[in-house]
């Protein structure tokens, strides 16, 4: 489902599961990918790519989401709220400099684990980012709105919710959502050259991240505190 190989010391995360969707399964198994990383694989830097064709991350699995659901109610939902929050946190202090090489479209819970890393890169010719939390009449909450707000300005912001609107590689890149477009075919190889230049210890990389960071771990973490009384 999900698995990474070494380049030295970044550590290229590939998720294999089909269109990545976010559900409790999919999020244990990322999570333990992340804590092997940290934990086992001396990697001072992070690349995080997919191996659908057009899809780098479509967001929530809502085919799995809505059954269960209906069937336990506000507190499955809660649950998995706070499984996916704490998720996205653990991407927010990953120790290192984390790089999403958006190879494919990225999509509401997808934009947003897009956002939750430190550098974009993104294919030129194929994917788009998109809120499309309008039209399935959803809104953002207040932890997607902290990460989205570290990403991009509030009338940006106000555009990509209100009106769904999708934005091309080169349009993400021209208002600074994303670090770099890229060929499909450059787009690992670049993604892992600029992690390699970011060699870095890991202790004052985490230290600075909990500082730049901590009005949104704040929302996060009262978030989670809420969802769990």
């Amino acid at each position: 489902m999900y698995a990474y190989r070494m380049d030295d010391n970044v550590a290229v995360l590939t998720m294999n599961n089909g269109e990545n969707r976010f559900n409790l399964a999919s999020i244990q198994a990322f999570g333990e990918v992340l804590d092997d990383i940290v934990d086992h694989s001396g990697a001072n830097a992070l690349v995080v790519t997919s191996a659908h064709p057009k899809i780098w991350c479509n967001g929530i699995d809502l085919d799995w989401l809505l059954p269960e659901v209906q069937t336990g109610g506000e507190t499955s939902m809660n649950r998995f709220l706070c499984n996916m929050y704490k998720l996205f946190k653990r991407l927010l202090t990953m120790p290192m400099p984390t790089v999403a090489a958006i190879n494919g479209h990225a999509f509401a819970g997808g934009a947003f684990l897009a956002f939750s890393h430190d550098f974009r890169f993104m294919r030129a010719d194929r994917g788009w980012i998109s809120l499309p939390e309008v039209d399935l009449g959803m809104t953002l909450g207040p932890v997607f709105m902290a990460i989205s707000k570290k990403v991009m300005p509030v009338p940006l912001l106000e555009e990509m919710q209100y009106c769904a609107r999708r934005l091309t590689a080169q349009e993400c890149a021209e208002r600074q959502i994303i670090t770099r477009v890229c060929t499909l075919e450059t787009l690992i190889g670049e993604a892992v050259a600029f992690a390699k230049s970011l060699n870095k210890p890991r202790d004052i990389i985490q230290r600075m991240k909990l500082e730049t960071l901590k009005p949104v771990l704040t929302v996060v973490d009262e978030t989670i505190a809420s969802l769990q009384k």
